[in-house]
């Protein structure tokens, strides 16, 4: 059965330095929930807190409602699959899933089911009797996974466990690692410093930044409605640019961003009384166009970079005010016409596709 976390009020130094600081998070049962963040960060730390493998210099941590702050690791109803997989390559498969059946004595029929039913869940049928070096990168992830629920914990911990594996396997084990967690139920905390998996995989985020928590959030509301230039930066691509209040039209503030370009926002966008701030725009929300465009927020422009990325161009365009934006669009069909650097051509904005943060 799976079961919550609480931490409150966590710190934790090492030589002085704070590598997590303060930190409060609820995690719900069954939840995916991402520590995710840039190397260094206190993400890592702040998981071996959970696990037990470090121990707070202040605060508290609950799971399934049990304070274990100072309970050591084996006796904490959570396991941990670590980046490196940690088999041990003298057993073979089915012996590292059961390894940690056998130090709880679990009875051995028992445990031979356990281990049976993990080897189903991951897909690992037939290899029960090989050894990690006759397996790929993917089968040994599996079985590390299967070694971590066979003793069905209620905490699951991964730390960077994809990192090791090449692109196209990296990304079809984030679906199944999804797919795993929908079907045992168990609460999942992950850490990675790749957006992408985290936006993949969780439920929701809790993006860390020089041991605190910067943002946490659904996966939605940390892409579109970020909440600092770090978050707006770190969870995707984004035009972050100064902007400040320069007039009003009607009931519309008008908004001067770096480089000249005005923008017409109402005030659920920019506040009536505030006077300058940073403005977040995704580059797939600004639209490029070779026809003139009409309405609020549009503007001419020249393509003054083309970078190829397969399915998609990157495009940068200059205003004729001199502002710099990145734009994203969808790579053309053979019917319609490519825009090209050097293209004259128009950008629009819808007013709820930008994001005012603070200065």
């Amino acid at each position: 059965m799976s079961a919550g976390v609480e931490i409150a009020g966590v710190s934790k130094r090492f030589g002085g330095v704070p590598a997590v600081d303060d930190v409060s998070l609820s995690v719900r049962p069954g939840e995916f929930l991402t520590l995710l963040g840039p190397s260094g960060c206190g993400k890592t730390t702040l998981l071996r807190l959970i696990a037990g493998f470090e121990t707070p210099d202040a605060g508290t941590i609950h799971l399934g409602g049990d304070d274990v702050t100072d309970r050591p690791p084996y006796r904490r109803n959570a396991n941990q699959v670590f980046q490196s997989y940690a088999l041990f390559p003298h057993l073979t498969v089915a012996e590292n899933i059961g390894f940690g059946l056998r130090m709880q004595r679990m009875p051995a029929a028992l445990a031979r089911e356990r281990v049976a039913a993990a080897v189903a869940l991951v897909s690992l049928g037939g290899l029960e009797q090989r050894r990690p070096n006759q397996l790929s990168g993917g089968q040994r992830q599996r079985v590390a996974l299967a070694r971590a629920l066979a003793p069905q914990p209620a905490v699951l911990l991964l730390d960077e466990p994809l990192s090791a594996l090449d692109a196209k396997l990296r990304h079809g084990m984030q679906l199944e690692l999804k797919r795993l967690q929908r079907q045992v139920g168990t609460t999942f905390i992950f850490v990675t410093h790749d957006q992408e998996e985290a936006l993949t995989m969780s439920d929701r985020i809790a993006l860390v930044n020089r041991g605190r928590i910067e943002q946490l959030g659904d996966v939605q509301e940390m892409y579109h409605r970020p909440a600092t230039a770090f978050a707006a930066e770190f969870i995707g691509q984004a035009n972050l640019l100064p902007a400040e209040r320069c007039g009003t039209r009607g009931e519309a503030t008008l908004v001067r961003l770096r480089g000249g370009l005005e923008l017409q926002l109402p005030a659920s966008v920019w506040p009536a009384n505030l006077a300058a701030g940073l403005v977040s725009i995704r580059p797939e929300k600004l639209h490029v166009s070779i026809i003139p465009l009409a309405g609020p927020n549009t503007f001419p422009a020249r393509v003054t970079e083309e970078i190829f990325h397969g399915a998609t161009d990157r495009l940068v365009v200059t205003s004729e005010a001199g502002t710099r934006l990145t734009a994203m669009v969808t790579n053309q069909s053979a019917l319609q016409e490519p825009i090209h650097a050097g293209d004259a051509v128009w950008c629009a904005l819808h007013d709820d596709d930008v994001v005012v943060l603070p200065a």
